[in-house]
């Protein structure tokens, strides 16, 4: 048997977490090929691109169903386990819901890697159940030459409280809940070009809950929200937008980013990702005055990234100073057919 190697954990990554999603484009081609569902009792389904699938149980609960998994963003393995399991919870709560359970999934290089160093991913999943008050229980494992962990995560909403992607309506402002940038921080992490002021600030963005800022958007009466991902601010938006029926506008100067992420992408620091996200994008995105540098900042792919959601303006601004940090009011959309203009 082979002793397994001293190598670090983001050696073994091909991409930085949700970096490593199949490209927008190609994974939008292969669902059009799907038959979507039409059971009565299927509230949320693929049709909008949602963050979780929502079944109705009876006239005062629903459940909400997600799956999320990566490759390492970070080297020390139990704050990647904290990482991927904060991320997989985050997409029940941007459907407006509380996570009951999750399962683990996990792909692991048993012959390069110590099992003890899994022990500690898992430790780390179970870390984030316990801190958000579900319980992280069994799961799947096969042997892979590249790691992998997530967590299948089941739900519960009420379902005439159900935050979807199609929720966002005609004056509402869009609320950011953390900042943009951990794509291209976690890029430079594993090429060890990240300064450590940029490290601690990208993996505390990344094991940070969203629950606040989802019970935040409730009280604001959001029915629109998402959570930035892999398809960064702008692909998540442009779904939000087509499937709302709206145009959307962008402030610049009020998107919030981790410090340094500027000077890291102007130099070259870009995932793979975040490029196929702007080109994915650029036929629905007028950038303006704006350079392409803003448009791959406002791209970058995310990992465990904070909400988007929208309200009407007085209600945003109070969910902002209630949950302070760097949330903030990024934008507004109005009734249109999907673009977002940057201004």
């Amino acid at each position: 048997m082979r002793t397994p190697t001293t190598r670090t954990l983001t050696q073994f990554s091909h991409g930085a977490g949700c970096g490593c999603k199949l490209a927008p484009g190609l994974l939008a081609d292969v669902l059009r090929t799907l038959v979507p569902s039409t059971n009565p009792d299927l509230l949320v389904g693929t049709e909008t691109g949602d963050d979780a699938a929502v079944w109705r149980l009876d006239a005062d609960r629903a459940l909400v169903a997600t799956t999320d998994f990566f490759t390492p963003v970070v080297d020390d393995p139990r704050t990647w386990g904290r990482i991927a399991a904060q991320n997989a919870a985050s997409d029940v709560y941007a459907m407006g819901g509380r996570p009951l359970f999750a399962l683990n999934l996990v792909a692991w290089p048993s012959t390069e890697l110590p099992m003890a160093m899994l022990a500690e991913v898992l430790a780390g999943g179970a870390e984030i159940g316990a801190e958000g008050g579900f319980a992280v229980v069994g799961g799947h494992s096969v042997d892979d030459p590249e790691p992998k962990y997530g967590l299948a995560v089941v739900g519960e909403v009420h379902p005439d409280r159900i935050l979807t992607n199609a929720g966002l309506r005609d004056g509402d402002v869009l609320v950011l809940t953390k900042a943009l940038g951990v794509g291209i921080a976690t890029t430079a992490i594993k090429a060890g070009t990240a300064p450590a002021a940029l490290q601690d600030a990208a993996v505390a963005s990344m094991v940070a809950s969203n629950a606040a800022a989802a019970a935040a958007a409730l009280r604001a009466g959001a029915t629109g929200c998402t959570d930035v991902t892999g398809f960064g601010l702008l692909g998540h938006l442009m779904k939000m937008a087509a499937a709302s029926g709206v145009d959307a506008a962008i402030d610049v100067a009020a998107v919030p980013f981790l410090s340094g992420v500027r000077e890291l992408a102007a130099g070259g620091t870009v995932p793979g990702g975040t490029r196929r996200n702007r080109d994915w994008v650029a036929p629905a995105v007028d950038v303006g005055a704006f350079g392409e540098l803003e448009a791959l900042l406002l791209a970058d792919a995310q990992t465990s990234g904070g909400l988007l959601f929208g309200a009407a303006p007085d209600r945003a601004a109070a969910a902002v100073a209630e949950l302070g940090g760097v949330a903030a009011v990024i934008g507004r959309v109005r009734t249109g057919t999907g673009r977002i203009t940057l201004h």
